[in-house]
C-alpha cells in the first residue's frame, strides 16, 4: 500500500474507466484501489455493481458516494461484532457525505441528474465530475488518516 496518491492522476484515471464501461461505484473504487495499491479483490468492484443510477435504478444514493464509503469502510471499517471501530468509520463516511452534499447539493442520484436522459452525454458529463470529486475526498481523508494513525 502507498499514500504518495498524484491526485490527478488518481481523477484522470476514475474518469478513463468510467468513460470506458464502468459505473460510478465501480470506477471510484476501482482507482482507489489502484493508486493506494490495496490488496482488494475484483470482487468489491463486483459488490458495487448495484449501486450506480441511484441503487439499480432506484434513483437514491449516487453511486460515487456508495463507492467511496466501501473504500472508507475497507480503511477504517469493522469485521468483528461490537468493535467500535465503526464509529470512526461512521464519522469519515459523514465527513464525506457532507463534503459531497456542500459541493453538489444533494447525495441522491435522481436529484443529482434531474431532468437528464439516463445515457446521455449530459448526464455522463455531469457524473464525470462527482466521481472526480469522490476519488479526490476520499483519498483526502484516507492520507490524512493514515498519516494521524503513524
Amino acid at each position: 500500500m502507498t499514500t504518495n496518491i498524484h491526485m490527478e492522476q488518481l481523477k484522470k484515471d476514475a474518469v478513463e474507466i468510467f468513460c470506458s464501461g464502468f459505473a460510478c461505484s465501480e470506477s471510484v473504487i476501482y482507482a482507489l484501489r489502484k493508486h493506494f495499491q490495496i490488496d482488494l479483490s475484483d470482487d468489491a468492484i463486483a459488490m458495487s455493481s448495484g449501486f450506480p443510477w441511484g441503487l439499480g435504478g432506484g434513483g437514491c444514493l449516487c453511486g460515487a458516494v456508495a463507492g467511496a464509503t466501501m473504500i472508507i469502510g475497507y480503511f477504517f471499517g469493522r469485521t468483528t461484532p461490537g468493535d467500535p471501530k465503526n464509529v470512526r468509520c461512521f464519522a469519515l463516511t459523514e465527513e464525506f457525505h457532507d463534503a459531497f452534499k456542500n459541493n453538489f447539493s444533494a447525495a441522491c442520484c435522481r436529484i443529482l441528474t434531474k431532468n437528464m436522459e439516463r445515457d446521455s452525454q449530459e448526464r455522463k458529463n455531469h457524473c464525470i465530475k462527482m466521481v472526480e470529486f469522490a476519488v479526490e475526498k476520499t483519498a483526502e481523508i484516507i492520507i490524512r488518516e493514515l498519516a494521524a494513525d503513524a
